[in-house]
């Protein structure tokens, strides 16, 4: 099993420290990003989370997943593989 997880609708207002102290409530956390937008800097609503192990990453997501955080319920997943486009 995977480790790292996808956390989707996250509210714009969300740090990482912010996002990496929910998740650590939960198991190790050993990287947290939110992605911005190249042009504009801004954030784009989800992020990454990469935890010590499998077990953290499966108790991350029964956890967390639904569970509001800054007034938007966060999707918790593992991770997919970014698919090469044509």
């Amino acid at each position: 099993m995977n480790n790292k997880l996808f956390v989707g609708n996250l509210s714009f207002k969300v740090e990482e420290a912010e996002l990496q102290e929910v998740f650590s409530q939960t198991g190790s956390v050993l990287s947290v990003a939110i992605p911005t937008d190249k042009y504009t800097g801004k954030k784009r609503g989800f992020g990454f989370v990469e935890m010590a192990s499998a077990e953290d990453a499966e108790q991350a997501i029964k956890a967390l997943h639904g569970r509001a955080l800054a007034g938007r319920e966060m999707s918790v997943n593992l991770a997919r593989p970014k698919t090469r486009q044509d």
